[in-house]
């Protein structure tokens, strides 16, 4: 089994997916205005946080000019901004801000990983592309091996019922929606932190602190 370290680096270099890696590539190169200083990662975006981590979070893509950009999950854009304050404040991070590979963010008992790892148009990778993806999300299953898994989004959910081969029709995805795969192993749906669910009220900050507080809840019944 190889390391999170050398699955990572296999990540960066990954390019199975011609239209991700055009679309990835001409983000990086053409920039936002708001960073034209900055050098885009414009890589696939390998997951982190505590390697020896009992809560796995898995989320959708990298955003072109957030993840794309940063070179880490979540990091440098509303959807990071809404969700690192939320970690922090149920301990899972020991900060707050997220802005860069190199601002201090730490995560504990916690590993961020996504569905896919290149940044797709419109925020929409392809089913191909995601099937092309799932060996790497396969890999860090086995190799964090955690008790609970956080998944942000309905895609997220969907992808590890796949990987697990879980049919069972009563596993359908809700906010909040809890399921027990094994006596070691849960499964926690919440809707993904993006722009269009917080700034529309679908997800509030009261209902993501309520899903972090169920997370080491569920803690307390695996450890």
């Amino acid at each position: 089994m190889p390391s999170l370290s050398s699955l990572n680096k296999e990540i960066s270099a990954c390019r199975k997916c011609p239209r991700l890696v055009a679309w990835r590539e001409e983000v990086a190169r053409v920039k936002r205005k708001a960073y034209i200083n900055e050098e885009y990662w414009g890589k696939p975006v390998p997951g982190f946080g505590d390697e020896n981590a009992k809560v796995l979070v898995v989320g959708l893509a990298p955003g072109a000019h957030g993840s794309n950009r940063t070179g880490r999950q979540f990091t440098g854009d509303a959807s990071g901004n809404f969700l690192f304050p939320a970690l922090h404040r149920a301990g899972f991070a020991n900060q707050a801000r997220a802005e860069s590979r190199s601002d201090g963010l730490l995560l504990k008992n916690m590993y961020i990983t996504a569905s896919g790892r290149c940044a797709p148009p419109d925020n929409k990778p392809t089913l191909e592309e995601l099937n092309n993806c799932q060996p790497y999300l396969e890999a860090e299953l086995k190799i964090v091996n955690p008790k609970v898994i956080v998944c942000l989004g309905r895609i997220a959910f969907e992808r590890i019922l796949k990987i697990y081969g879980i049919k069972d029709a009563k596993y359908k995805f809700s906010h909040g929606a809890c399921y027990q795969r094994s006596t070691a192993n849960w499964l926690l749906c919440s809707y993904h932190p993006s722009q269009q669910n917080t700034s529309t009220g679908r997800l509030t900050a009261e209902m993501f602190d309520a899903i972090w507080k169920q997370a080491r809840a569920l803690l307390s019944l695996v450890s």
